[in-house]
C-alpha cells in the first residue's frame, strides 16, 4: 500500500500499524497528514482501497502534547481509516509491533493495577478483550520477574549460529555444519575467548549474571567434547552465583543424545529446550526437519534421566502439510509428557527462508487461528499460563507466540530480552547486546553477523565488549 505524509515525517511509526493490520502487499493507497491550527492539533487518515474511500480523524490540544501522544493520535487516525476495509477486527487493535505487552508492563511497573492496564488497552489502543486477557497476565509475569533483579543485574545470551541442516521456515543467521566442521571449530576459539574477556569485564564492573541462555542455531550441534569445552570455559571465567536460570537450546531432537545432557547437566544447565515443532511425521518432513516424532518421545525421557526438570517445547501452528486435527493431536501429546513449558509459535514466512517462496501446503488463516484457540484452551485446562508472547512481521494471520510455563517455571531469559527490563549481553556471532538507558532508550551493540565475519573481525568484537561495559558502568 502506497503511503504518503503531509505534515509529519514520522513514516516508521505509520508504517508499522499499517503493515501490522494490511500486510506488506495490500493494494491502495493511505494519506497521514498532520495540521497545526492555533493551540490544537489536529490528525486526518484517508485510505482507498478500491471503490472504498474511508477517514480517521483525532484531534490534541498542544498543551497535552508529548511524543508518546503525538504517535498514539496519529496512529488512531490511522486505525479508524482501516477498520472498515479490514475482513475482521485485528485482535491487537491499534497496537503494532512485536511487543505489545510493553505497554502494559510499564504501567504496571510505574504503579499501574492489572485493571487500569487493561483499560489502557482498552481504551486507547482498543484491543480486544481476550488479547488484553492476555497482555495482562503476561504483564504480571514480567512484573514478579523484574522483582527478581537489582540494577546492576544483566543476562547474558551466547550464541551458536551453526545448524545440522537448515529447516525450511528458517531465516536465522546460522551456517550447517556439513562441510564447515573446521569453520565450527575455528569460530568456537573465538567464542571462547570473548567469554573469558567477558568474565574479566564483568569482575571489575561487578555486574552481575541473572539469567544464562545458550542459543543458536542449535548450540547441540557441538559434539559432547566441544560441550564441555564451552561450558567449562563459562564456569571458570563467569560468576554465575546469582544465576537464577540457565537454559540450553537443544531444539532439534536429532542434535541430543545421553552424553550431551549428562555434560549439561554436570555443568549446571538447568532448562532446556527440546523443540519437535510438529508430532506429525509428514509434517516435520514437509519442512525439513529430518527427526521423526518417535525422536522427541525417546529424547525427552533422556533429558528427564539426566536430571532435568525444567524442560521446554515448541510447537508452530502453520506449519506446511499440518492441519487443525494434526495440530491438536501434536499438542494434547507434548501436554500429556507434561514439560514445563510449552512455547506455541504462529509459522512466520520470512524473506531467507526457502518456504517464503514457495508458500505451499500451507494452512488457511482460518485453521491456524481454529489452532490458536484450541492451544490457549488446551493449555489452560492442563494448568499452564502465558507468561510472554511477542508477534512478528509476516506472520500467518499476524498472530502471535506465546510462552506457556507450569508451577511458576516462567523463562526470565525470555522474559527479560522480550519485555526489555534490564541489559542483555550478547556473545558469539550475530549477537545484539542492549543496555537499558533512562527513559526507556535502549542502545545496541551488533556482533559481526556470519560465523566468517566474527571470525574476520575478532578485534572489533573485543573493542565493542569494553564500549559496551563503560557505558554499562556509567549508569
Amino acid at each position: 500500500m502506497e503511503l504518503t505524509l503531509i505534515g509529519h515525517d514520522c513514516r516508521y511509526q505509520v508504517e508499522q500499524l499499517q503493515t501490522a493490520l494490511f500486510g506488506v502487499d495490500a493494494p491502495g493507497s493511505a494519506v497521514s497528514t498532520v495540521t497545526r491550527e492555533g493551540n490544537g492539533i489536529r490528525f486526518d487518515t484517508q485510505i482507498t482501497i478500491g471503490d472504498l474511500v474511508t477517514t480517521g480523524h483525532r484531534q490534541l490540544d498542544t498543551a497535552e502534547e508529548t511524543l508518546t501522544i503525538f504517535y498514539r493520535c496519529l496512529r488512531q487516525s490511522y486505525f479508524d481509516a482501516a477498520v472498515p476495509h479490514l475482513p475482521e477486527y485485528p485482535a491487537w487493535g491499534g497496537l503494532a509491533g512485536v511487543r505489545p505487552t510493553k505497554l502494559s508492563t510499564r504501567h504496571m511497573l510505574e504503579g499501574g493495577t492489572a485493571e487500569s492496564a487493561d483499560a489502557l488497552l482498552k481504551n486507547e489502543y482498543y484491543v480486544t478483550e481476550d488479547r488484553r486477557k492476555l497482555a495482562v497476565t503476561c504483564s504480571r509475569a514480567a512484573v514478579e520477574a523484574f522483582a527478581l533483579t537489582r540494577p546492576q543485574d544483566i543476562s547474558l545470551y551466547v550464541g551458536i549460529p551453526f545448524c545440522p541442516t537448515r529447516c525450511s521456515y528458517c531465516s536465522f543467521v546460522s551456517r550447517t555444519v556439513g562441510k564447515k566442521k573446521a569453520l565450527l571449530e575455528e569460530y568456537l576459539q573465538c567464542l571462547l575467548k570473548e567469554i573469558a574477556f567477558t568474565g574479566k569485564l564483568l569482575q571489575e564492573s561487578g555486574i552481575t549474571v541473572r539469567s544464562l541462555y545458550i542459543g543458536g542455531g542449535t548450540p547441540t550441534t557441538l559434539s559432547a567434547k566441544q560441550l564441555e569445552l564451552l561450558l567449562y570455559t563459562i564456569k571458570e571465567h563467569i560468576d554465575l552465583s546469582r544465576c537464577l536460570e540457565f537454559t540450553v537450546e537443544g531444539g532439534r531432537p536429532d542434535t541430543l543424545d545421553p552424553e550431551k545432557l549428562n555434560v549439561l547437566r554436570e555443568y549446571g544447565a538447568d532448562r532446556i529446550s527440546i523443540n519437535p515443532q510438529s508430532m506429525i511425521d509428514s509434517v516435520l518432513a514437509a519442512c525439513g526437519r529430518p527427526h521423526t516424532a518417535q525422536d522427541v518421545r525417546r529424547v525427552y525421557q533422556q533429558a528427564v534421566d539426566a536430571g532435568f526438570a525444567d524442560i521446554n517445547m515448541d510447537l508452530i501452528a502453520g506449519l506446511p502439510e499440518d492441519t487443525y486435527d494434526g495440530f491438536c493431536r501434536s499438542l494434547d501429546e507434548l501436554i500429556a509428557m507434561n514439560p514445563s513449558n510449552i512455547t506455541v509459535h504462529t509459522l512466520a514466512l520470512k524473506k531467507g527462508a526457502d518456504l517464503f517462496e514457495s508458500r505451499k501446503n500451507l494452512p488457511s488463516r482460518q485453521e491456524v487461528g481454529a489452532m490458536l484457540d484450541y492451544s490457549r484452551k488446551a493449555l489452560e485446562s492442563a494448568g499452564y499460563r502465558p507468561y510472554y508472547l511477542y508477534r512478528q512481521k509476516y506472520m500467518a494471520g499476524n498472530y502471535e507466540n506465546i510462552g506457556y510455563s507450569r508451577d511458576n517455571r516462567d523463562c526470565l531469559y525470555n522474559i527479560y530480552m522480550m519485555e526489555e527490563l534490564h541489559s542483555i549481553v550478547s556473545l558469539g556471532g550475530g549477537g545484539m547486546s542492549k543496555v537499558n538507558l533512562p527513559n526507556y532508550r535502549i542502545e545496541r551493540f551488533n556482533n559481526p553477523k556470519f560465523p566468517e565475519q566474527y571470525i574476520d573481525q575478532f578485534d572489533k568484537v573485543i573493542e565493542h565488549k569494553t564500549q559496551l561495559f563503560q557505558l554499562l558502568q556509567s549508569l
